[in-house]
């Protein structure tokens, strides 16, 4: 059964994916996420591993007056919060950083993502197994948040989620409307329409497969990545992989992913947070209808790839979904790969070819389609960054709500700068492989 805590506090409601030893009382009171470490001190601090640091306001971004507790995060919560030192990492610096494994951090991991048809039968088994897993095991570090209504603070409250359902508010509540003095801004959000789409996913993957790598104790794990240039029929949707559907969109019973159910699902409604978060038994199932949507009957080709990465600049004014020549927009699919006509392509033709739940983006990361997906999204990304030799510099400044070169990506433990997603897969711990070409 779920667990459901109900938070009273005066300065304001819960309304984040939170670590749940700061989804206390105490913690939004005093707007303090320094939890102790082993040692007994905050943020790990005796052992050097970090600090409890107090943001400083110099340098934020001038924003519209707004209730939207995502604006400059974590602040709307948190005036402090650990800044760790060295190879460490986690919202208590008792984890490390991504590639980095050991008590002291300082043993480096180097893991690959191949293509899912590359593994064995006994990896491609082990896969299967450990998303089960993470999706039936409770997230003992993360709490999610469930609320009626957006503008009434007493329908917000935190609920215990599995690991793979914390993964997927984390990509929901990203997306839901910006609120500016109480009215919602239906286009923009913190993980799409804008610079930050590539490096906010590397780093939403990096999180599950990290966490999949502590749940199990099996740090070779990587994400497989689904290769569907020029693919016919969705050629990974068998029972004996991601599942076949029915003519309803039904997963197949014998499928791995049969009954599983959808989080956050059923509605889409600005004003409400996941509203059946914690009622299972009124969630809906998993459902797929591949190459059924008559404007999208196609996955992206080969050559839709390839005239992507020709482009060479990371992203251009006015940086949203009317961006010309430009990779990021390009890539993320308002853009067509030639650079210069505006139409659904890449990243977006695939989510909504699949159908379904992946057809949903808010909701997507429901189906595990979306893991596969977006590892090979963000392999593109790589070649894109190699070829052109880019760098934490060459993220463009930008006046996107959320999207700021040095502003943290929402809703991450400790701050993540967006521009730091630009370094190389080898920087966090793993790598591709080959790319071959048809």
């Amino acid at each position: 059964m779920l667990t459901i805590i109900f938070l009273a506090f005066c300065f304001s409601a819960v309304d984040s994916q939170f670590p749940r030893v700061c989804a206390t009382d105490a913690a939004l009171r005093t707007k303090t996420c320094c939890p102790l470490w082993k040692d007994k001190s905050s943020c790990g601090s005796l052992s050097g591993r970090g600090r409890c640091k107090s943001w400083v306001t110099s340098g934020e971004k001038t924003i519209p007056v707004s209730n939207d507790d995502r604006f400059n995060w974590p602040r709307f919560y948190y005036d402090n919060t650990c800044e760790c030192y060295g190879n460490y990492s986690g919202f208590d610096c008792g984890d490390c950083k991504y590639g980095i494994h050991g008590e002291k951090c300082d043993r480096k991991n180097m893991i690959v993502r191949r293509e899912l048809r590359e593994l064995s039968f006994l990896e491609q088994k082990r896969l299967f197994s450990y998303l089960a897993l993470a999706k039936t095991t409770k997230s003992r570090d993360f709490v999610i948040l469930s609320t009626g209504d957006r503008f009434h603070r007493e329908t917000y409250r935190f609920v215990d989620a599995s690991l793979y359902d914390v993964f997927v508010w984390m990509h929901y509540y990203s997306m839901k409307a910006i609120m500016i003095n109480d009215t919602f801004d239906l286009i923009r959000n913190f993980a799409h329409q804008g610079p930050v789409f590539p490096g906010w996913h590397r780093l939403n993957l990096l999180f599950m497969e990290r966490q999949i790598q502590l749940m199990t104790g099996d740090e070779t794990f990587a994400i497989p990545y689904y290769d569907w240039r020029g693919d016919k029929n969705c050629s990974i949707c068998t029972d004996t992989l991601l599942g076949s559907n029915d003519d309803q969109g039904v997963l197949n019973f014998y499928s791995h992913f049969s009954f599983w159910k959808t989080i956050c699902s059923g509605f889409n409604y600005p004003d409400e947070y996941c509203p059946l978060a914690d009622a299972e038994q009124k969630m809906e199932r998993l459902h797929r209808k591949p190459g059924t949507t008559p404007y999208a009957a196609n996955l992206p080709t080969f050559q839709d790839v390839e005239d992507a990465l020709k482009l060479p600049n990371f992203d251009t004014p006015p940086f949203n979904e009317t961006s010309l020549l430009s990779f990021r927009n390009a890539l993320e699919g308002f853009l067509a790969p030639d650079g210069v006509t505006l139409k659904r392509s890449m990243h977006n033709l695939v989510h909504i070819y699949m159908g379904g739940a992946m057809s949903q983006i808010p909701i997507s990361s429901n189906d595990p389609i979306f893991l596969l997906h977006h590892s090979f999204v963000d392999k593109i990304f790589e070649t894109w960054l190699d070829r052109y030799d880019a760098t934490p510099s060459t993220y463009p400044e930008n006046s996107e709500i959320g999207h700021g070169p040095d502003e943290c990506a929402v809703p991450y433990f400790p701050c993540h700068r967006n521009r730091d997603y630009l370094e190389r897969a080898i920087t966090f711990g793993y790598q591709y492989t080959f790319f071959p070409v048809k």
